[in-house]
C-alpha cells in the first residue's frame, strides 16, 4: 500500500509515480520493513517514525496512535507543519460529534427535561436500575461509570475519581433522558439479536445506517487495539469471534461488539448485536444514537473522558 505510516499518500505524489522515490509503506507493511532495512544500510538509521511505528505494531500514526502527534512529528522537519499538528492536537482533544443522522447538531429538547422534572423520579429510578440523588437529580450507571441527571439545570455531569464533571456530549445526556423516560419493568431477557432481527429493522437504512465504518476502518487488521480501546471503556470479553466486548451503556441497554480481522482471504467484518429486550426501552434512533454514541469513543479509545467539559 502506498501510504506511509506517517499517514502520507505516496500515490499522489508525482515522485513516486516516476519511479524517483518508493513509498515506505505502513508500519505493519512488508515495504516498511524493506525501507526501514535499505535506510539503516545507505543512511545510518531509519527514519524514526516509521522505525517507532514497526517498533510498536502501529500501521498508520494519525489513525492508530494516541500518542500522534508525538516528537517524531514535531522535532523533524517531515512531514507536517506545525499548524497541522496543532490543529490536529486541538481537534482530537474535543468531545465527539453530537449529530442527529441528518448531520444536524443534537440537543435535549426542553420538553423532555420538563417530563422529567415532572414525572415520579422514585419510579423511574427503580425502573432504570438508577439512584434518586437528590431533588431533580438521578445517578445512572453508565459504562464503568455513572451519570448524573440534573433535571432542574438541565446538565449531565460524569463520575470521574470520585468528582461529578460537566459533561460536553449533548447526545450522550439525551441517550440518559430519553432511556430514563422510556426505561420499562422488563429486564434484560436475552438472546443477542442483530440489527436485523429488530421489529424497527427497516430504519436501519440510507442516514440510519449504524456506524460501524469507522471501528471495523480503525481496528479491522488491529485486534489488540481493539482490546485496548474497549477495556478503557469497561467492557466485558465475551469469548466469541476474534474479539468481542460486552458494553453496559445504560442497566438495561448491552450492547455487543464482534470483530473478525481481516487476513489475505477475508475482509475483516463487525457485527453490532443487543439484547432482545432494547426495543422495549428505546425506540429506533435512540439505538442509533447508542451505536453512534459507542463507536465514536471506540474509535477514539480513550475510555469515557472525552465526553468531558474541557477547562
Amino acid at each position: 500500500m502506498a501510504t506511509r505510516a506517517c499517514g502520507i499518500d505516496c500515490s499522489v505524489c508525482r515522485l513516486n509515480l516516476l519511479g524517483e522515490c518508493s513509498t515506505c509503506g505502513s508500519g505493519k507493511s512488508i515495504e516498511g520493513a524493506k525501507k526501514r532495512a535499505a535506510q539503516e544500510r545507505l543512511l545510518g538509521s531509519p527514519c524514526p517514525v516509521l522505525a517507532c511505528a514497526m517498533d510498536r505494531d502501529i500501521a498508520y500514526c494519525p489513525r492508530d496512535c494516541d500518542e500522534f502527534p508525538c516528537g517524531h512529528f514535531r522535532e523533524g522537519p517531515y512531514p507536517f507543519s506545525h499548524a497541522y499538528l496543532n490543529m490536529q492536537e486541538r481537534r482530537r482533544q474535543a468531545p465527539p460529534p453530537s449529530l442527529s443522522p441528518l448531520g444536524q447538531q443534537v440537543t435535549v429538547p426542553e420538553t423532555y427535561w420538563q417530563d422529567l422534572a415532572n414525572s415520579d423520579l422514585t419510579d423511574i429510578c427503580k425502573r432504570a436500575q438508577a439512584t434518586r440523588h437528590s431533588s431533580g437529580t438521578v445517578i445512572l450507571p453508565f459504562f464503568n461509570t455513572s451519570l448524573l441527571i440534573d433535571a432542574d439545570k438541565q446538565e449531565g455531569y460524569l463520575e470521574l475519581d470520585g468528582q461529578w464533571r460537566l459533561m460536553d456530549h449533548p447526545l450522550s445526556v439525551l441517550m440518559a433522558v430519553v432511556y430514563l423516560l422510556n426505561v420499562c419493568d422488563q429486564c434484560i431477557a436475552g438472546p443477542m439479536v442483530g440489527v436485523q432481527e429488530l421489529k424497527c429493522a427497516h430504519f436501519f437504512q440510507g442516514p440510519h445506517k449504524l456506524k460501524t465504518e469507522s471501528v471495523l476502518s480503525r481496528y479491522g487488521n488491529d485486534s489488540k487495539g481493539l482490546v485496548l480501546a474497549a477495556e478503557r471503556l469497561g467492557g466485558e470479553p465475551l469469548g466469541l469471534a476474534d474479539v468481542s466486548y460486552k458494553f453496559q451503556v445504560f442497566p438495561k441497554v448491552p450492547v455487543y461488539y464482534l470483530l473478525w480481522e481481516g487476513n489475505e482471504e477475508f475482509s475483516a467484518n463487525l457485527a453490532v448485536l443487543f439484547d432482545r429486550s432494547i426495543e422495549s426501552h428505546l425506540a429506533a434512533d435512540s439505538i442509533w444514537g447508542i451505536v453512534n454514541l459507542v463507536s465514536d469513543l471506540l474509535v477514539l479509545g480513550q475510555g469515557i473522558t472525552p465526553l468531558l467539559a474541557r477547562g
